[in-house]
């Protein structure tokens, strides 16, 4: 088959599944939309068509696949589409779960852009009491949590997809206890983690934990490589030492590191 005739069949394969898609899932919504509505992500993709239709059917294509559906979802996003939205991100990671990129970005537009949509929608942060406005926030950050559950699975192992549900937690939700976490993990899921180890010592400083906060840094500096300007092996000894000037550590519980 001609090569551009096989891209166009598939990406009218890929629109055409995407429409079903929407039409399956939104048609309660633009029925009835309020400013409490949003789609909620995670169903999985066969329930969303309601046809059971399977992405092995796309083969050796799923990438090329999940890019045209990108593309379509970009355009919904730029229109600032609550409800085509969410629907296309699911979309997206069934068809293809295995790029970080997809379910990281997704996160993302479903804890930050989403809310100030939904706001806007609702005639702007002057007309939403700022009480609902952080119940919109909240909401939008357990959706993005929820949805980046959807590839744990693959993802877990990895640092970045940690610091992405940290930062959610944190900035969503206000829960720096489980940020602190997340962040813990990203950094035991790859060293070279730097921030998300520094993070992690920062919010247990914030939660009143000085002492546990120095003691964690204590133990990442000797595991930080002096030659690399990002591992910030020196900003790291200096807040040790600012620390324990703070704490009154005693002379013989002072980090001194190996030479």
């Amino acid at each position: 088959m001609n090569s551009s005739l096989g891209s166009l069949i598939l990406s009218l394969l890929v629109l055409g599944l995407a429409g079903t898609a929407l039409k399956a899932w939104t048609r309660p919504i633009r029925e009835q939309r309020g400013l409490g509505d949003s789609v909620r992500p995670g169903e999985s993709w066969a329930t969303a068509t309601g046809r059971g239709l399977s992405v092995a059917l796309l083969g050796g294509y799923r990438r090329l696949a999940a890019d045209f559906a990108w593309i379509k979802l970009y355009a919904a996003w730029e229109r600032r589409d609550l409800v085509a939205t969410p629907v296309l991100l699911n979309l997206v990671t069934a068809i293809e779960p295995r790029s970080e990129y997809f379910w990281r970005n997704g996160a993302r537009i479903l804890a930050y852009d989403v809310p100030a949509w939904r706001i806007a929608a609702a005639g702007g942060a002057a007309a939403v009491p700022p009480r609902l406005q952080g119940q919109i926030r909240r909401e939008q950050a357990e959706l993005a949590l929820r949805f980046l559950d959807g590839a744990e699975s693959g993802h877990s192992h990895n640092s970045d997809w940690w610091s992405e549900r940290a930062a959610i937690e944190w900035w969503g939700l206000g829960d720096v206890e489980a940020a602190a976490a997340s962040y813990r993990r990203a950094w035991e899921c790859s060293r070279s983690a730097y921030l998300a180890g520094r993070l992690h010592a920062q919010l247990l400083r914030q939660l009143g934990r000085r002492e546990a906060a120095r003691a964690w840094l204590v133990r990442l500096h000797p595991e930080l490589p002096a030659d690399d300007a990002a591992a910030g092996a020196g900003l790291v000894l200096a807040r040790i030492r600012q620390w324990e000037t703070e704490l009154g550590t005693s002379p013989e519980q002072i980090y001194r590191p190996r030479l």
